[in-house]
């Protein structure tokens, strides 16, 4: 008997006994011991986002997420995004705007960006321009009765009066001179409304596919219209010519006609970067904006449509243009077909502008065909 039980107790010191410290043993270094993870893919996960937390026992556990989380980042920072262009929209009265990248063409934003509207003063950008193109600073000009009895915004020309022409211009683009406008018009095309024709045809040859010109002032008219869209290509263009753009940062200056002229352009002195813009203003068309604004290396075009609270929808775009990534491929504007004498090619950044003379001869070339 005694025999017996020293073979069960030798058996389980052997065999039983072995086998179960085995068993815990092996269970006990998988729940402590730490796991070092090897990969072969391309991404590892940076060690500074790693989260360490501090397991049983005091053992380190990492915790490096799922492959799920990794691949859904991309995807919520283009959420972030799409929820900033949101929140901009809610957060600015226009009804239509436009952020242009000016060196690549590249849209920013856009909110409404082809939606026609009245111009307002900003088509004076287009009076402007051509004046320049077709007109000498000391050519002079007279004013009619009709250029005269313009409404404000005026510089109050006197009927039958000379003026400069760098006068005017000054006058037009720094103080939204509506008499000064349809003076130039007067001048270079004969009437307003040839002159009107021209400005049309201007926009065209510069972009812009939606603007339709009734009058030299942006004053309102049936049937004229542009968009927010046009606004800013017509301005990048025009910006590349280097006497608009210095006279379009001018902030105040004095013509020879006695006048103190100052910008309406609040945002030089308000906004971060700007480089010049025309604002504008009636009732049917509300408050309309176009300008450039540069920092850094950057230069973007931001332009509004029937806003009411002009001044801090403008600060809001241009916030938003340069906190954007200022990546993209440049967008690419078809040249328009040549189909007759009437028709003006596309422009270019490195083209040159049409001369004025052409436009000119177009005008009276539609007068004969008309008699």
């Amino acid at each position: 008997m005694i025999l017996k039980s020293r073979k069960v107790t030798l058996l389980f010191c052997f065999f039983v006994l072995p086998l179960f410290l085995l068993v815990c043993s092996t269970s006990l270094s998988h729940a402590t011991n730490v796991v070092h993870l090897a990969s072969k893919h391309k991404f590892s996960p940076d060690q500074s986002k790693v989260a360490g937390v501090t397991g049983t026992n005091g053992v380190s556990v990492v915790n490096i997420g799922s492959a799920d989380d990794f691949k859904r980042k991309p995807q919520e920072e283009q959420r972030v995004n799409q929820v900033s262009a949101t929140g901009l929209g809610k957060k600015i009265s226009a009804r239509s705007a436009f952020v242009l990248d000016s060196r690549t063409g590249r849209t920013i934003y856009e909110q409404m960006p082809d939606l026609p509207g009245q111009p307002a003063s900003t088509i004076k950008v287009l009076t402007g321009l051509i004046a320049m193109e077709g007109l000498r600073d000391n050519d002079r000009v007279y004013a009619s009765r009709y250029a005269a009895n313009m409404p404000r915004s005026k510089v109050y020309l006197k009927r039958g009066a000379s003026y400069r022409v760098n006068d005017l211009v000054n006058a037009v683009l720094m103080a939204s001179a509506n008499d000064a406008s349809v003076a130039l018009a007067e001048k270079i095309a004969g009437s307003e409304k040839a002159f009107a024709k021209l400005m049309t045809k201007k926009a065209e040859a510069l972009g812009a596919r939606h603007t339709v010109c009734k009058s030299a002032n942006g004053l309102t008219r049936r049937g004229q219209q542009t968009t927010a869209r046009d606004l800013a290509v017509i301005f990048n263009q025009a910006m590349e010519n280097a006497e608009f753009a210095e006279r379009m940062k001018l902030t105040k200056t004095k013509a020879s006609a006695g006048w103190h002229l100052r910008t309406h352009n609040k945002a030089l002195w308000n906004v971060d970067g700007a480089l010049g813009g025309k604002t504008g203003y009636t009732r049917a068309a509300r408050q309309t904006y176009v300008g450039k604004f540069k920092r850094g290396s950057r230069e973007l075009v931001v332009s509004i449509m029937g806003s009411e609270t002009m001044w801090s929808d403008i600060k809001a775009l241009v916030e938003y243009g340069f906190s954007q990534p200022g990546k993209g491929e440049a967008v690419t504007v078809a040249e328009n077909e040549v189909t007759g004498d009437d028709s003006i090619p596309s422009l270019s950044r490195k083209s040159k502008i049409p001369q004025m003379a052409e436009l000119i001869v177009l005008a009276e070339q539609k007068k004969k065909t008309k008699i």
